[in-house]
């Protein structure tokens, strides 16, 4: 017996395999689809970026940067970290590659994150998301556009049923900062009687104490100023906006007053697509608009806006998705045929037909083999006379049927 120890996955990570896999892979081939219905383009980012682009975009003192960004130093020196979310490497590249000569640019992404948390349902240290951005269009058309987009494809994977638009507004600049120093101003009379986190965001970063899950902090959440006191008439011309466009689209939306972004450069629309069906973590999707973001990494003042969700938390979502049955399944009953059953293959598959060849174990049972897989169309090869014999032994009455009866009368 072997003494080596087989090496363990990483905690946090996954191996995805089977339904699971299947479920996984048609959100993604979902997304790629609607993507390119609403003309977004494809961008492929680095897994890895210099840490600055992170720490400057998410906020020195945010969780993620503190706590669960996976930095280290490569050879050279330079501190590099694995990429926790897509919107600051979309930025860096909008603006290192010249994207701007595309602006108002869509793009659309998907592919690994990474952020050191503690595990638990549908979240992992290493994960999987689908983002989608609109850079250099200040209009709240192109809020409405990824909220629609958003909306259709939760329904084209089949889990729009009890997951809710949830939405609201943090205003432009004048009025998002008269909002935070009215918090501040709030908070401090109840600081004592806070948490310990909302105690340390109280001056940096209040917005951030209103999303607090702590029930310590739920007595002043609730009174709390609201944005709605604060928004210069702009700011509530656009969001009238936005909320006209979606009725328009027709998609539904509750106005959620408590949901914000906590850092600076978050403007106007914020929203997440909410549901129960995945226990405690229930936002499916979520994004808003960043108008900031590009300036704070060193560019010209540039609208933004965009959202991501979680391609795990989805596929839960989606259930467990078998693999797809074959068009067609050939048994090969007589070893002497084999290269005849390798031409019949090549040529199926060229023609568009998936297909599964049985040519292992007793050719006696490869028959009953077949049979099993359940595909629509059933042939079985042998040899008669010496000369290689295909039946088709069954197939369904259907076009596509007859373009398989077709191919085989030309193969013949």
């Amino acid at each position: 017996m072997s003494s080596i120890q087989t090496p363990q996955a990483i905690r946090g990570t996954q191996d995805i395999f089977g339904a699971e896999a299947e479920a996984f892979g048609f959100v993604v081939e979902t997304f790629e689809r609607v993507r390119r219905l609403y003309r977004f383009r494809r961008a492929e980012m680095p897994v890895f970026e210099k840490t600055a682009v992170f720490s400057r975009s998410l906020g020195e003192t945010t969780d993620v940067v503190s706590k669960e960004m996976y930095s280290f130093e490569d050879r050279g020196g330079e501190s590099l970290t694995l990429r926790p979310e897509f919107t600051a490497g979309l930025a860096r590249a909008y603006l290192t590659n010249g994207w701007q000569q595309y602006a108002p640019l869509k793009l659309a992404t998907h592919g690994p994150l990474f952020r050191y948390e503690r595990p638990q349902k549908g979240r992992y240290r290493q994960f999987h998301q689908i983002d989608a951005e609109v850079i250099g269009a200040a209009e709240p058309q192109a809020d409405v556009e990824l909220l629609v987009m958003a909306d259709q494809l939760l329904h084209e994977l089949g889990i729009a049923d009890g997951v809710t638009l949830q939405l609201n507004t943090l205003g432009d600049a004048p009025s998002r900062e008269a909002w935070r120093l009215a918090l501040i101003a709030y908070f401090r009379d109840h600081a004592a009687e806070l948490s310990e986190d909302s105690q340390e965001r109280l001056e940096k970063n209040p917005l951030r104490i209103l999303d607090s899950k702590d029930p310590r902090d739920k007595p002043f959440t609730a009174a709390a100023p609201r944005i709605d006191d604060f928004l210069s008439a702009e700011a509530q011309d656009f969001f009238g906006k936005v909320t006209s466009g979606l009725d328009a689209a027709g998609v539904a939306w509750t106005r959620a007053p408590a949901l914000v972004r906590g850092l600076d450069y978050y403007r106007h629309t914020a929203f997440e697509f909410v549901t129960d069906r995945l226990g405690a973590q229930g936002t499916v999707l979520g994004g808003g608009r960043y108008d900031g973001l590009i300036e704070a990494l060193g560019g010209p003042p540039t609208p933004a806006v965009g959202w991501a969700a979680g391609i795990e938390r989805l596929a839960m979502l989606v259930g467990e998705k078998g693999e797809a049955k074959p068009d067609v399944v050939v048994a090969l009953e007589d070893d002497t045929a084999h290269a005849y059953s390798m031409r019949l293959m090549a040529d199926l598959r060229r023609a568009g037909f998936s297909a599964e060849l049985i040519a292992s174990g007793s050719p006696r049972k490869r028959f009953d083999k077949a049979v099993k897989i359940g595909a629509d169309s059933l042939i079985a090869i042998g040899i008669d006379g010496g000369t290689p014999q295909l039946r088709l032994r069954s197939t369904p009455v259907s076009q596509r049927g007859e373009e398989l009866e077709q191919f085989l009368v030309s193969f013949r």
